[in-house]
């Protein structure tokens, strides 16, 4: 078998992407051909819109004039641009248009008519308010996949409240989970929910479209942030079922398996030790000098070794904390035994696997220059994606897109004087 290289970012084509629905040349990236209208804002559906940009489809970023995607000003910036921005806004161009505005409702319609996805996070009721809901959109395209993301679906009591990830991850039960034991539950430091919920929400509309070339038609996306990390925390609502179990906050332990926690190493930094195969807990143990516990009854059992965590998290955290992290490391490589540095973003740009997978790519940009960014989800030894370019201007490619879609100079014009691009 030969190694599938890892794919990597690309300049700009200096041509137009192509329009949406013509025969594509057989190398060509797997989603080329395929249009996307990304309407959405913050974080979970402009993320879904940009991982099929990756794979070649063609994304436009709407944007309202006067109030751009507020991932822009996001975290640090550099000369004024966003970096957060640079991520999320890749493989698209971006186009102003105030929807809520008559010239910017049939300019949407126009849009909708040559795409195949369109990717929103409004509030329910807002696109029917601007009459651009499901029947006016699909009057105009019946092949067209409508992805709603919204916090908590398009209906039930809560849908029409306002929210975010944050709340995903409280109402979840992962924030419940997560922490340790006396501690209040703790929130992630960065869009968890939301990231998942752009997995799922890419997964989604590609499951949508293989309905369509069956059925012929497009359908609905209904996707509630509140719902791809329920899926992710397991078999929590079947144990609860079942046993009317609920998970406790165990901090690094685990329930279901020991040693399994982070430990500190003679020069001050921290590694991570896991041992969920009952193999892997006993080359641990003799690793670290302590393989009479193996012979314990109760080491036999993931669980039963998980009430005895005191015992093995003493043991394992001596034998740690008297190396340091690259002895332990080899160490444990050589043990065949399961470890992990605990890295930060420094250790991760430097990760020689990392860097052997291609997982950060170097992406050139008009505004600041190269930029090193997260690479694309996955390899396709066939055809892979790429990065085409970083995030775009706010309304950078406006008059080149509606060019594309037809409308002349005296259209154009007139969508300016109205204030709807």
């Amino acid at each position: 078998m030969t190694a599938t290289p890892p794919p990597t970012g690309s300049p700009a084509p200096t041509g137009s992407p192509a329009p949406a629905g013509p025969a594509v040349p057989a190398a060509a990236p797997p989603l080329a051909g395929l249009r996307v209208l990304d309407l959405a804002t913050l974080f979970a559906g402009p993320l879904a819109a940009t991982l099929l940009g990756d794979f070649g489809a063609e994304v436009v970023k709407v944007e309202h004039p006067s109030v751009p995607d507020p991932s822009r000003g996001h975290g640090p910036s550099k000369d004024g641009v966003g970096l957060w921005w640079k991520l999320l806004g890749r493989n698209k161009r971006t186009l102003t248009l105030d929807l809520s505005k008559a010239g910017g409702r049939r300019t949407l319609l126009r849009l909708a008519a040559t795409a195949d996805v369109i990717v929103e996070n409004f509030r329910p009721g807002t696109l029917e308010r601007w009459h651009l809901g499901w029947d006016e959109l699909s009057a105009v395209n019946p092949r067209l996949v409508l992805a709603r993301v919204t916090a908590f679906g398009q209906f039930g009591p809560y849908a029409h409240r306002p929210g975010f990830g944050t709340l995903a991850e409280a109402m979840s039960g992962f924030a419940a989970i997560t922490g340790e034991p006396d501690t209040p539950p703790t929130l992630p430091p960065f869009g968890l929910a939301d990231s998942i919920a752009g997995l799922a929400t890419a997964y989604a509309v590609m499951t949508a479209l293989t309905a369509r070339d069956r059925t012929g038609r497009g359908q609905v996306v209904d996707m509630a942030i509140i719902e791809p990390i329920l899926t992710v925390l397991g078999p929590q609502p079947l144990w609860y079922d079942q046993l009317g179990h609920v998970q406790p906050r165990t901090g690094n332990r685990s329930q279901n398996n020991a040693p399994r926690n982070t430990y500190r190493t003679a020069d001050g930094t921290w590694v991570a030790v896991s041992a969920s195969a009952q193999s892997v807990a006993e080359r641990v143990m003799r690793l670290v000098g302590r393989p009479e516990l193996i012979d314990e009854p109760w080491f036999a059992s993931g669980a039963e070794r998980a009430r005895h965590a005191d015992e093995l998290d003493a043991a394992v955290g001596a034998w740690i904390a008297h190396r340091s992290r690259a002895e332990v490391v080899d160490a444990f490589e050589k043990a065949e035994a399961a470890v992990a540095p605990v890295q930060d973003v420094r250790d991760v740009m430097a990760d020689p696997q990392y860097a052997a997978l291609g997982s950060v790519t170097t992406v050139d940009d008009p505004e600041l220059g190269p930029l090193r960014m997260q690479n694309v989800l996955f390899r396709l030894s066939e055809t892979p994606g790429g990065i085409r370019w970083a995030g775009r201007p706010h309304g950078a490619d406006t008059e080149e897109v509606l060019a594309e879609l037809g409308l002349d100079a005296a259209e154009r014009a007139a969508l300016r004087a109205e204030g709807a691009v």
